[in-house]
């Protein structure tokens, strides 16, 4: 207020006691003294004057509030005290409103949060708040759009998919789906190879089943492999959706892009594919390499340094023949939802990134996009297995790994705030969260004399998974010391073997 009314103001005594009256007018109250007798430092609309560089904030009006409640809570059939105690935890905030009593800023964004996150239908995530920058050089690259290379090796020589797509798949038994589909969200389905497995396995548990399919890649190679497994995938389950998006994590699920100048650039492709084989599908898919090589091409952000898309793209493909039965399914530009029954995220982070990064732009987003009874697995590497080992006989002291999973739900939690209370945070076990998968090599390979194509497949399997950055490698690698410790651990051990751990963040059903 000093920065608004100079200290001479303070001294009119005229001018003092219009002002007060002004206010008090604009509280609705008889006098300055009255407003003061009746409003608490509770429930207050604090005076914003606008200053040079801070406009003056419109305030929702009362009525405009209540209206939004009591939609919410008719819609979804929950009282108004029960919906004051879960959004700001206050049995009476719904009669305080009622009252006429103000309300801070504070407390009106925690409300708008909670309806907008429980809101059946599914709607646009609120505003983000400020979240860590984690600036990475783009020399240092290691993910698979960026060393293509050594991802494909280790695919190729290591189980981890199969056995990823294993675990997710137990969480079928859990989740229970609504009509008109069941809806799954991948965050990040890298070749798809993850994504094709579960999917069969949803066909088999729920085989009559709709299902919508979104999935999130900013790589182009990968949305291709991805895109090469989707004709199977429909000819053997037909009333299927399916949704690729390079969005963030937190537009994704909504296909909704937060930024006004992204929204009005975004391409939204909606492609039935006509036939009724694997083939004829495999056809018309293929035809659209011309638009994905136009539109899914991503840059380096002068902020972070990290990849983002240069325009969001929300790409959909089903079946023709079965377009009618599936017209509540297939979202619509500007009104899709969110609502999951079950969310993907395996190893969406960085390995050594922070778990306030990690909550703040990952989880906690993926987290709101869960419908009552849905499911989100989150998948990452543990470490304390043999591939640790060759990390640290070339790196003493290397730990890649610096978050485990009970201090990132920790994070997520608080990042989640009032919105946590209708979730569950499952951390599990170490016996049922951790899993391990193995480099596949014939036993002769690990038990006689090791080649050289074995030891380097384990050793890029080992730097792949712990993330070593590139300039870090080219130092080890002119040496050749890399190869034989690769094979000490190989000869120990009779094999090479990684670990995972798992955790599960669920909605409570109504």
């Amino acid at each position: 207020m000093a920065s608004v009314l100079s200290s001479s103001f303070f001294n009119d005594a005229p001018a003092v006691a219009i002002f007060k009256a002004g206010m008090a007018a604009e509280f609705g109250f008889s006098s300055w003294e009255d407003s003061g007798r009746n409003l608490s430092s509770n429930w207050f609309c604090p005076l914003i004057l606008p200053t040079r560089n801070r406009p003056t904030r419109a305030r929702m009006k009362h009525d405009q509030l209540l209206g939004q409640i009591t939609d919410f809570c008719r819609q979804v059939e929950m009282a108004e005290s029960t919906f004051g105690r879960r959004a700001v935890n206050d049995g009476k905030l719904v009669a305080r409103l009622r009252e006429g009593k103000r309300i801070t800023i504070d407390t009106l964004e925690r409300i708008q949060l909670y309806i907008a996150t429980n809101t059946p239908g599914g709607v646009v995530p609120p505003r983000e708040l400020d979240a860590p920058i984690e600036r990475r050089d783009p020399r240092a690259n290691f993910r698979f759009f960026e060393n293509r290379q050594k991802y494909l090796l280790f695919v190729h020589t290591c189980s981890e998919k199969r056995v990823i797509a294993d675990r997710i798949a137990m969480e079928l038994g859990s989740i229970h789906p609504r009509p008109p589909a069941l809806r799954l969200f991948d965050a990040g389905c890298g070749d798809g190879t993850v994504l094709a497995r579960v999917l069969r396995a949803m066909h088999g548990r729920f085989p009559h089943m709709p299902f919508y399919v979104a999935g999130k890649e900013l790589s182009l190679e990968d949305v291709k492999l991805t895109l090469d497994k989707l004709p199977d995938r429909l000819f053997e389950h037909p009333s299927t959706v399916f949704v690729l998006t390079n969005m963030h994590y937190a537009e994704a699920p909504w296909l909704a892009p937060r930024a006004a100048a992204a929204a009005a650039g975004m391409v939204w492709r909606e492609v039935p594919l006509r036939g009724q084989s694997a083939g004829e599908f495999e056809a018309q898919i293929a035809e659209l390499k011309p638009f994905l090589q136009e539109n899914w091409r991503a840059s380096v952000s002068d902020r972070s340094g990290m990849p983002i898309y240069e325009r969001p793209v929300a790409l959909i493909l089903y079946r023709e023949d079965h377009q009618f039965l599936l017209d509540s399914v297939i979202p619509r530009a500007g009104r899709a939802e969110a609502n999951f029954d079950l969310i993907i995220a395996s190893q969406p982070y960085r390995a050594k990134s922070s778990e306030a990064f990690r909550a703040k732009r990952i989880v906690a987003p993926l987290a709101r996009a869960l419908r009552p009874g849905g499911r989100m697995i989150g998948i990452h590497s543990h470490g304390s297995d043999p591939g640790m080992e060759i990390v640290q006989a070339v790196w003493p002291g290397e730990n890649p790994f610096p978050v485990n999973r009970h201090e990132l739900l920790r994070a997520v939690k608080y990042e989640l705030g009032s919105a946590a209370r209708d979730l569950n945070f499952n951390a599990y076990s170490d016996s049922r969260s951790i899993f391990r998968y193995d480099m596949e090599a014939l036993p002769h390979e690990v038990t006689g004399p090791i080649g050289t194509s074995t030891a380097f497949a384990a050793w890029n399997a080992a730097v792949y998974v712990a993330q070593i950055e590139d300039d870090r490698l080219t130092e080890i690698t002119q040496s050749g010391g890399y190869l034989e410790a690769t094979r000490d651990v190989l000869r120990k051990h009779n094999g090479l073997w990684f670990y995972d751990e798992s955790y599960v963040i669920s909605r409570r059903r109504d």
